[in-house]
């Protein structure tokens, strides 16, 4: 399960005043002492992709990120329940309300978590080999930036578990309609990003279409390399 999952489920919960803050701080906290951990369906597909893992790992891997989600959002529920201030009142009242994170058409929504998720794997890929010191801050800073600029479309959230936990529920659209835009949109851009950055999708086919073996990724005595696959996941949401 994922345990990052479950505090950003209760964070989006909790509201969006001072949401852009929070997120960074726990993506930024996540990404300095993570190991290795992932809370964000579309980076365990993103190794799948790159061949590494089965796919019975990344089912289970992915099943554990959207329970996570989801427990986030019922320890919210629990908190508000306290009462222990105003804001806890209100947000219990209107707890058994949702308002949904998707403020366009689908097709319209499915092309903006499509680019939010290439923007992110694209980066993720590009930074796994740099220093923590450079590669956390970029990656919460991304995704927090994500989130603000899609919010008045469909809140930027590029992890499909988050998106099932916090809108999926919501009235206004389908479960159709929230899975096209938030799952398949995310991990379009991800399989999208996998492909520019490689050259192919090596778990789909392996020639590559884009580079030659020359001029892709090269080892420190210049052999040229495939990519590494290793799934290094600090900092995402």
């Amino acid at each position: 399960m994922s345990g990052l999952n479950i505090v950003l489920g209760f964070l989006v919960a909790v509201g969006t005043l001072i949401r852009d803050e929070f997120l960074f701080a726990v993506l930024l906290a996540h990404g300095a002492v993570c190991t290795g951990a992932s809370g964000n369906p579309a980076v365990t597909v993103t190794r799948l992709l790159l061949d590494d893992g089965t796919a019975a790992a990344a089912a289970l891997g992915v099943a554990g990120q959207i329970l996570g989600a989801h427990l986030g959002l019922v320890v919210a529920r629990r908190y508000w329940a306290l009462e222990m201030t105003d804001l806890h009142v209100i947000k219990a009242l209107m707890g058994a309300e949702c308002s949904t994170a998707l403020r366009s058409s689908p097709a319209q929504g499915f092309c903006v978590e499509a680019a939010c998720g290439a923007t992110f794997t694209l980066l993720h890929l590009g930074l796994r080999r740099k220093p923590a010191l450079l590669r956390v801050p970029a990656l919460a800073a991304t995704l927090t930036f994500l989130s603000h600029a899609g919010r008045n479309y469909t809140s930027g959230v590029a992890n499909p578990a988050l998106a099932y936990a916090l809108t999926f529920r919501c009235s206004g659209f389908s479960f159709t309609q929230y899975a096209l835009v938030y799952w398949l949109g995310t991990l379009a851009g991800a399989t999208l990003a996998v492909f520019l950055y490689v050259g192919h999708v090596p778990r789909l086919f392996s020639k590559n279409l884009l580079y030659s073996r020359k001029g892709r990724v090269r080892g420190p005595r210049g052999r040229t390399g495939s990519v590494d696959r290793t799934d290094v996941s600090c900092g995402q949401k």
